[in-house]
């Protein structure tokens, strides 16, 4: 079986679940990109373009991820892009401990499926959970965002191992023009990583 077809049997799988936030959303947001990418970005969660379109990363960050992508020569079909989140929590508020509970096993298995060699975690969230040892408890234990961006680790899931290199969420740069260059210098490390 392909990777494309794995991903489409955990697509189905995740919608006959009643996951936490289904009913409150209006599509899953299962993930998009290169099954066969060497680079797999986790976000946080969906927000209202992604829940409306199923698709994560189509609104304000998406494009600034775009364009950091773009900057090192990459575009969409040469990354995989997914959520801890598989639904948009109400008002895009963050998402609680119960929440990435009932959602990541979802995450893991697309990990082990795409097998990728650098995992990119953007902002707090994605970064703590990968880090703190794919669980929830291990969150409280890894640093901000702000201390560990731009630090590559070397990581295992059972039989993979990877890079994790967190990253400041490109929605972070809407917010704070003075992240830019930040993201700028990171996306420049993620080229070497590749070399």
């Amino acid at each position: 079986m392909s990777k494309k077809e794995e991903l489409d049997k955990l697509k189905e799988k995740i919608l006959q679940e009643k996951l936490l936030l289904q009913e409150s959303s209006t599509n899953l947001v299962f993930g998009k990109g290169n099954p066969e990418a060497k680079i797999l970005f986790i976000g946080e969660a969906p927000g209202a373009n992604e829940d409306l379109q199923g698709l994560p990363f189509v609104g304000a960050a998406g494009k600034q991820l775009d364009g950091f992508l773009h900057s090192i020569n990459l575009c969409i079909d040469d990354v995989y892009i997914a959520n801890i989140l598989k639904y948009r929590p109400p008002d895009n508020r963050p998402p609680n401990k119960e929440e990435i509970r009932n959602h990541t096993p979802f995450l893991i298995e697309q990990i082990k499926i795409i097998k990728p060699k650098i995992i990119i975690t953007l902002g707090n969230f994605s970064t703590k959970f990968v880090l703190g040892g794919f669980s929830v408890e291990g969150m409280k234990k890894v640093e901000g965002i702000s201390l560990l961006h731009g630090k590559a680790v070397e990581k295992e899931l059972e039989d993979s191992k990877f890079i994790v290199f967190p990253m400041y969420h490109p929605a972070a740069v809407l917010y704070r023009r003075s992240l830019k260059d930040e993201l700028e210098k990171d996306f420049l490390k993620v080229k070497e990583l590749l070399t």
